[in-house]
């Protein structure tokens, strides 16, 4: 049987599509806890095409983009060395900055699919030990990473506009 949702690496022709998938499932997750001004501007700055087209430009990034059986985009991860204000970080450590599933997608083990594939390139790459970032509260997140072996090891605050959220660090050696 073929599986009728795709991941594969996205290409500089996806930066508008990311940016839709990217806003839309940013605001479904996390719109009701920003001024709208501070949503907006955070979208802008993070979810441009512009802004995705550096990314993919960039050869030491790499950004996952899932389609449905109609190719329509449902979610989207991205890594490459990480960025996490971590004391003592170690030279060669990567980060997964993102992975965002559309809300009807939930429960589908597509973020475990999804996980592993920007895993699996992480290491392919050399990256070591592995990062992520992730919202205090969202514990749906936390425990997709804990059960691949991310374990929390520090705090920081991400800004979205005004506001800064209180952030996670998880790492896995």
């Amino acid at each position: 049987m073929n599986d009728p949702i795709t991941i594969r690496r996205a290409t500089l022709a996806d930066a508008f599509r990311l940016g839709d998938i990217g806003g839309a499932t940013f605001s479904e997750t996390f719109a009701h806890l920003y001024e709208p001004e501070d949503l907006a501007a955070f979208l802008q700055s993070t979810h441009s095409p512009e802004s995705w087209a550096r990314r993919l430009h960039d050869d030491h990034l790499a950004v996952w983009l899932v389609e449905d059986a109609g190719g329509t985009a449902i979610g989207y991860a991205s890594a490459g060395p990480c960025k996490l204000p971590v004391p003592d970080l170690e030279s060669n450590a990567g980060e997964l900055f993102q992975l965002y599933l559309r809300a009807s997608h939930h429960g589908m083990k597509l973020g475990s699919r999804l996980l592993e594939t920007a895993l699996a390139w992480l290491e392919m790459r050399g990256y070591d030990p592995l990062y992520v970032g992730v919202w205090s509260r969202n514990i749906g997140a936390q425990r997709l990473y804990a059960r691949f072996g991310f374990r929390h090891c520090g705090e920081y605050e991400f800004p979205v506009g005004r506001q800064r959220d209180h952030e996670f660090i998880l790492r896995r050696a």
